[in-house]
């Protein structure tokens, strides 16, 4: 595979993980009395600064991916919250029988998520991005 065809899968995965983070922090700014109380639920102190902070990182951090800006520390940041997430709120070996399937799935894709953006932190943006522009790369002509 070319270094171009490369560049454009990273491109890609880079939109689509931030297709996934971005309409998710959005989303929480209409529904941030429900975001605080399911935060509080779980026992989490702060739950209004929690979720101003999960809205900042997801919106934030998906902007980011999508210009290829800090991408790595981006990718990083979102590892981590997707992984606390994950053990957090879809801890599915303490849930009720009747809840315990979609919680271990949801648990699974987000440890998925996880990967992906391991990945991502690891490989960069890729030569389509504005840390590629910055250390002088450029796209390569098809």
């Amino acid at each position: 595979m070319t270094t171009n065809s490369n560049d454009s899968m990273v491109l890609l995965g880079r939109v689509l993980i931030a297709a996934l983070f971005l309409p998710a922090g959005i989303g929480k700014i209409a529904g941030f009395a429900g975001v605080s109380g399911l935060i509080a639920s779980k026992g989490l102190p702060l739950a209004p600064v929690l979720a101003a902070a999960t809205i900042a990182l997801e919106i934030g951090a998906s902007l980011a991916l999508l210009a290829g800006l800090g991408t790595r520390v981006a990718a990083i940041a979102l590892a981590v919250f997707t992984a606390v997430a994950a053990v957090v709120f879809h801890d599915f070996w303490a849930a009720p029988a009747a809840q315990a399937m979609a919680q271990q799935q949801a648990f699974f894709k987000n440890i998925g998520i996880v990967g992906g953006l391991l990945i991502l932190a690891a490989t960069g943006p890729g030569r389509f991005g504005v840390d590629a522009r910055r250390r002088g790369e450029r796209p390569a002509v098809a």
